[in-house]
């Protein structure tokens, strides 16, 4: 008999791992049904298109690589068979036409993630080669396996479902966005198995501050006495600039080992701290440093295309009768939130001291205490060890089972890079399958 006649294979999780891993096996005629938690697939990648569809990022292969940081080993040999140009051939073949934008991110042309999925879908109910497509099966929570290990346990509208299989793929996401499914339920499950995990930590996340407070001190205005450093920002910061945007800036940051992150762009004060596409860039290094120490330093340059010399000058040049504000304002043109980040941590001292403030504006070192719960973060960081498994992405532990996406110990910034990655593993662990089908 044929192995489309013979071969059943479960896909667990309707994330973009999973529907890839889907396609190569259904396109191969092996019988393929997907179950997932929610009511329909594809919520996190449909949330995550709600602001433009980033599919991937045109830069060269070796910079690309660069961004899976200490896994770029195992992701790039995962992107050389299928990689940003290989993307965006295979969303060609869904009828999507793709662009490259001025950031060097790819997009849909009509940058909405909702008709991608949408011929997906269809591509996978109803493949080219003319035989059954992915069955389907939602609302079905993955419970774990029966007691002797032969059975796949799931919890549905019914009461419990076993199912069996001769592989199984794991696509169950990371911890991140649990309202959409990622909620890291999965690990004690595999844990208990014998698979080696990492624990799942915040990834593009945001942080929380610490800023030293400063009472007068008794009887007088000055000098100040500092009080222990509190989380968040001060009340009035807070109520004023939350959700405001730190445009055109510079952060800079180093850790105990020596890793450095340098880059421009611009973020978001939050309630309580900082969030936004360039602290996420560098949140990995952050929360690394933050885990090692209990705290990490971020450097803020309010002006980062202004030299250190030009600043200084500005500063110092006579202000008369001038306010320092407007001093500022017309020199350097700082105000508004950039303004109150400065008499946010600075004394009122050193506020009128010409070097330490131009100093502040082209280094304002700010505290961090504590990255923000993983299920507020894009996305997440630990998972199935890449050691636990052999190159198909096959459980050493558990022959049969692959493991594919965001539930693997690896990260990448924003920009495409993840969504790449996933749709790799997902067809990397595809592949692997077929190989183990085939003996």
């Amino acid at each position: 008999m044929s192995q489309k006649q013979t071969k059943h294979v479960v896909v667990i999780g309707g994330g973009p791992a999973g529907l890839m891993a889907a396609e190569v096996l259904v396109n191969a005629g092996v019988a393929v049904d997907l179950y997932d938690a929610m009511p329909s697939v594809g919520r996190k990648f449909l949330l995550a298109g709600k602001g433009g569809m980033n599919l991937t990022h045109s830069e060269a292969a070796d910079r690309f690589a660069e961004r899976y940081g200490t896994r770029r080993t195992q992701i790039e040999a995962l992107l050389r068979d299928f990689g940003a140009n290989e993307l965006r051939a295979w969303t060609q073949g869904l009828g999507i036409d793709t662009f490259v934008g001025s950031s060097g991110r790819v997009f849909p042309k009509d940058m909405k993630a909702a008709p991608l999925l949408r011929a997906w879908l269809q591509r996978l109910r109803h493949p080219s080669h003319g035989g059954p497509g992915v069955s389907f099966h939602m609302r079905h929570r993955w419970l774990g396996w029966s007691g002797d290990g032969r059975e796949l346990r799931f919890e549905s509208p019914d009461g419990e479902v076993r199912v069996q299989a001769d592989a199984v793929v794991l696509a169950l996401g990371g911890g991140s966005w649990a309202r959409l499914g990622s909620n890291g339920a999965w690990v004690p499950l595999l844990v208990a198995r014998g698979v080696a995990v990492a624990p799942l930590l915040p990834a593009n996340c945001g942080f929380d501050v610490a800023v030293q407070r400063k009472l007068p001190s008794e009887g007088q205005a000055l000098p100040v006495q500092a009080v222990p450093a509190a989380t968040g920002w001060s009340e009035f910061f807070a109520s004023r600039f939350a959700g405001q945007p730190f445009k055109t800036v510079a952060i800079r940051c180093t850790d105990g080992p020596g890793r450095r992150f340098e880059r421009k762009g611009e973020f978001v004060a939050t309630a309580t701290g900082v969030e936004g596409s360039l602290v996420y860039a560098a949140s990995s290094l952050l929360r690394e440093e933050i885990i090692r120490t209990g705290h990490a330093t971020l450097h803020l340059d309010l002006l980062p295309d202004m030299s250190a010399e030009r600043v200084l000058a500005e500063v110092s040049h006579p202000r008369g009768s001038r306010s320092l504000s407007s001093h500022l304002k017309s020199r350097l043109g700082i105000d508004g939130i950039k303004a109150a980040v400065l008499h946010e941590l600075l004394s009122k001292d050193d506020m009128h001291d010409a070097g330490k403030l131009a100093a502040a504006i082209k280094a304002l070192p700010l505290q961090l205490v504590a990255a923000r719960p993983i299920d507020e973060a894009i996305s997440s960081a630990g998972g199935v060890l890449f050691e636990a498994l052999n190159d198909d992405l096959m459980s050493e532990a558990l022959p049969g089972l692959f493991c594919a996406g965001e539930m693997l110990d690896w990260e990448a910034p924003t920009g495409g890079y993840l969504l790449t990655a996933c749709l790799a593993s997902g067809r990397k662990a595809g592949m692997g399958v077929l190989r183990y089908l085939r003996g």
